[in-house]
């Protein structure tokens, strides 16, 4: 690895404010906050950097460190320690590196490239560390997953060069932000009522898709016509019974259970019945 050379900053590096975006999971938010918010706390104290987690509702979770460059580098650092000392130890195994994964606007991800890869390939060369730039942008958005991993230094040092690179090239244009969605919860079809499965309970859904439906009605039929289903796994809550359950049950849950059992054998019907008309249209359209 080459030796870590840091350069002046452009512009007066420290009085320049800058946001970096990242994409977390659950585990690893958890780690930045910590007990109580213990961590979090930290890490905005001796940092001086505002640290910023969005809602909880999506499996995905944005970081936002926003503040002059020299702050975000101590914010980075301690973040990365932090995900360091949590990761596994395996005595003479070295631990596996810290992986990021920065947001950052379409616009800026040609600089941060380069011509020909030159830039990117200097930065790797510099810091040790490994960077990904992907060719898709984020759904819904005009931004970019940047990828990059290694050493919690080598990390820190892969920040710094690109806070370099985008505070010479400022985005072009507006940037439309990436935004996680929401976890939906699962979607059930049944006698053509759309069901949310929500706790122990099947609750109609009031945006479903009528048209969507009877679509799904339509297909229902038909599988039955190939692949009647038997009595025992009708939509009666009869021998469906999960441990602890009466049989017979009419619980929100017991009815959770049938609709799921029902629908999962139609769906599996109805993929039977796909194959068979996939597998007439072949025959005859071959010679």
């Amino acid at each position: 690895m080459a030796t870590l050379e840091t350069k002046p900053l452009p512009i007066d590096g420290p009085s320049v404010t800058l946001t970096i975006r990242l994409i977390m999971q659950g585990k690893e938010v958890g780690s930045i906050i910590g007990k109580k918010g213990d961590n979090i706390k930290k890490f905005r104290e001796e940092s001086g950097a505002k640290i910023n987690i969005s809602d909880g509702s999506c499996p995905e979770r944005i970081v936002t460190v926003t503040g002059p460059t020299d702050a975000i580098f101590k914010a980075f650092n301690l973040i990365c320690k932090k995900f360091e000392e949590n990761s596994p130890n395996s005595g003479s195994v070295p631990k596996p590196p810290i992986t990021l994964r920065l947001i950052v606007p379409a616009s800026q991800c040609g600089s941060l490239i380069g011509k020909g890869g030159s830039k990117i390939k200097e930065i790797r060369e510099v810091t040790g560390a490994s960077i990904q730039v992907a060719s898709d942008m984020l759904p819904n958005s005009t931004e970019r997953a940047v990828t990059i991993s290694g050493t919690s230094e080598a990390i820190t040092q892969c920040i710094y060069h690109i806070c370099c690179v985008m505070m010479e090239s400022p985005p072009k244009g507006a940037t439309i932000p990436y935004r996680p969605k929401p976890a939906m919860p699962p979607v059930i079809f049944a006698g053509g009522q759309a069901y949310t499965i929500q706790g122990q309970y099947a609750i109609p859904h009031p945006d479903a898709d009528p048209a969507s439906c009877l679509q799904l009605t339509k297909l229902h039929q038909l599988a039955l016509q190939h692949h009647p289903i038997l009595p025992a796994h009708n939509m009666t809550t009869t021998g469906l019974t999960p441990q602890g359950m009466p049989t017979g049950s009419t619980s929100p849950l017991a009815i959770s259970y049938a609709l799921m059992n029902h629908i999962c054998r139609c769906f599996c019907q109805f993929l039977s019945v796909s194959s068979i008309n996939q597998s007439i249209i072949n025959q005859s359209g071959s010679p």
